[in-house]
């Protein structure tokens, strides 16, 4: 009789954990918002982004991050030659971490990610001479923050990108580094 009790008691602490979450598990994020380049020469630009998440507790998710900007990426160092540096996008696949400080309402979060950045081919035009910077790949990553409210979300992060090494206009690096700032909506992960 003492097992049958225990096997109750455990079954219905169980069942009582697994309907303790307030908020659903799964959610899709989409975002639209504000790239700022850095760097001499640089301009900001649009972004998109992405974003399925789970939510491990109801303060606590983990997603994914896919993301493109189109950004004009600055130079290292300031030229006595005017020249012009081509928009070229920045695609990020990223997985993250957002911790909530509030369990409901207004839920400002912090968080960071990493990942890979796969950047565009970079064009360069001084009036005299031209050239480009080669496409590539390279590891990076973010701090956020950031708030949702019902089902709409704003955040902001610096994405953290090594810099490319070039020759044009003369010996520096194209800084691949830039600031997101987004508002969105989100599907799921709402009250239950």
């Amino acid at each position: 009789m003492k097992k049958i009790i225990y096997a109750l008691a455990l079954s219905l602490l169980v069942t009582s954990i697994g309907y303790a979450q307030d908020y659903h598990k799964f959610r899709v994020g989409l975002g639209i918002g504000y790239a700022g380049a850095s760097g001499y020469g640089s301009s900001g630009g649009i972004l998109a982004t992405i974003e399925p998440s789970y939510r491990v507790q109801d303060n606590l998710s983990v997603g994914l991050r896919l993301e493109s900007a189109a950004i004009t990426r600055g130079y290292s160092v300031s030229s006595s030659t005017s020249y012009d540096i081509s928009v070229a996008a920045v695609g990020s696949y990223t997985v993250n971490g957002q911790y909530y400080f509030k369990s409901d309402g207004f839920r400002p979060f912090a968080g960071v990610g990493l990942g890979m950045y796969t950047l565009a081919a970079v064009d360069y035009n001084s009036g005299t001479t031209t050239g480009s910077v080669e496409a590539g790949s390279k590891f990076g990553f973010y701090p956020r923050v950031g708030f949702d409210f019902r089902h709409f979300t704003m955040s902001a992060d610096y994405n953290l990108i090594p810099s490319t090494s070039t020759t044009l206009p003369s010996n520096g690096d194209i800084k691949n580094s830039y600031l997101g700032i987004r508002i969105g909506v989100f599907f799921g992960g709402g009250k239950i």
